[in-house]
């Protein structure tokens, strides 16, 4: 299979043939009672001490890249104060000012932020990441988001978010811009020619002068040119936009799916798509997110995992399962899971998500929020590493992943065991690098410096 075709097969996720590893974090977990678990700090999560413990572990562990999803908004605030009381995940710092902390404290490992095209502007974006870059020697990545909820819209002078088609719309000219800022500089602009007095040579500095739809920008970029080509760009929209959106600017796609069928349907069409942006298979690497429960053995893993389940406030559990099946706090939470109508959710792929999960079994509406609890909807593996080591290679050499997100129920424990147990067996498989290839993120992720634009 050469590099221009679609899809990939079995090892085929790089120049070197191994996986890839995103570490997602939250706070101190995921999971809504990882906060409550004994021995942990529930307190941790507002110092940066925490994150940069926690990036150092997965930096040991040679993983590509730490990531921050974000939104702005306390999206729960319509909920019961009683409920909302119970939600350790309302207040965050914002990613971006964590991983300039990050940055100083690790030397290898990518450092991905969310940040929405809906609430920012292109220059914003750019400047921002612009010169996380910098200071990173590389290893920035933006996590492209369009956001969808009212109460982000209510917190910049707006009653209702855009709508779907509008923001992706806006989404892929502000990208478009984006990229093109950070191309204002060339590579070799800056002379620091002190004898003739030039810092800079003119010809090499470009103008942007876009003027569109939506969006009107001068340029050029006041941050000097990125050590690896341009920041990576990250998304995670599974609808048809959100592929598409993803198949013309992402050089990471995180993705969610309980089975590897589903996977790699996905992953099949995202890559089919990027031909006709002139792009290869291997130009994007396709991370569909796990929630990993490691134990020495399956009996430890299981105890681990039924002590955050068995935390979990039942009042809170109904609320991470209310957008998707309707407000079921009327039954009994041990009663099957009634037929609710789940009209006007906006949350299409989710609502989608717990159909399936739903369909066929005889769930219980604990046991489902406890199945939404331990992963958020991404693939919950629980047993020895093993065991864990078996699943991702499975999907690896099945061709519908190029490397995984963890999606850390806990933190620091989850990363800690992944490091310890898990790794090594990749290892030894040749699935995982034992050493980081490059100094960039880009270049660690196996994807060529950008030449030019993002492709129109």
């Amino acid at each position: 299979m050469t590099s221009n075709q679609v899809g990939a097969a079995p090892g085929d996720a790089g120049p070197d043939g191994r996986m890839r590893l995103s570490l997602a974090i939250r706070g101190v977990g995921y999971h809504p009672a990882a906060w409550r678990l004994p021995g942990t700090d529930p307190a941790a999560e507002q110092r940066l001490q925490h994150y940069a413990e926690v990036a150092r572990i997965a930096e040991r562990g040679k993983f590509d890249m730490i990531f921050f999803a974000d939104t702005v908004a306390i999206r729960e605030s319509a909920l019961e104060p009683d409920t909302l009381a119970r939600n350790s995940t309302l207040a965050r710092i914002e990613p971006l000012m964590i991983l300039a902390g990050v940055a100083s404290q690790t030397s290898r490992i990518g450092l991905a932020a969310t940040a929405s095209t809906t609430y920012n502007t292109p220059y914003q974006i750019a400047r921002h990441f612009g010169s996380l870059d910098l200071i990173s020697n590389g290893r920035a990545c933006w996590n492209l988001v369009t956001s969808w909820s009212d109460a982000e819209a209510r917190n910049f002078g707006l009653d209702v978010n855009a709508s779907y088609g509008d923001r992706y719309d806006r989404a892929r000219e502000f990208v478009g811009v984006v990229t093109r800022l950070w191309n204002s500089w060339e590579d070799d602009a800056f002379l620091f020619d002190k004898q003739g007095g030039l810092f800079h040579d003119p010809a090499k500095l470009h103008t942007l002068d876009h003027e569109g739809r939506y969006y009107k920008v001068k340029g050029p970029l006041n941050v000097p040119p990125s050590p690896q080509g341009r920041p990576v760009i990250c998304e995670a929209g599974a609808s048809e936009a959100g592929q598409e959106l993803a198949a013309y600017s992402a050089d990471v796609v995180y993705a969610i799916a309980q089975t590897e069928e589903a996977a790699g349907r996905f992953y099949r069409s995202v890559k089919a798509r990027l031909p006709k942006y002139g792009r290869s298979a291997s130009d994007v690497k396709i991370m569909p997110g796990i929630s990993p429960i490691v134990g020495k053995t399956e009996a430890e893993a299981r105890a681990k995992f039924r002590a955050l389940q068995d935390l979990i406030d039942p009042r809170l559990g109904l609320s991470l399962i209310a957008p998707y099946v309707g407000d079921l706090s009327g039954y009994p939470v041990d009663s099957p899971i009634p037929d609710v109508a789940m009209q006007g959710s906006t949350l299409e792929t989710m609502r989608k998500l717990m159909k399936e999960i739903a369909a066929g079994r005889e769930l219980t509406i604990r046991a489902l929020y406890e199945h939404v609890a331990a992963g958020r909807g991404h693939w919950t593996l629980v047993g020895s590493a093993e065991y864990i080591a078996d699943q991702l290679e499975a999907w690896f050499r099945a061709g519908v992943a190029d490397g995984f997100n963890i999606v850390a129920a806990h933190l620091p424990g989850v990363i800690e065991d992944f490091v310890e147990l898990v790794v090594p067996i990749l290892q030894e498989r040749g699935l995982f690098r034992r050493d980081y290839e490059g100094e960039t993120l880009r270049e660690n992720l196996g994807l060529r410096k950008p030449v030019g634009l993002v492709a129109g």
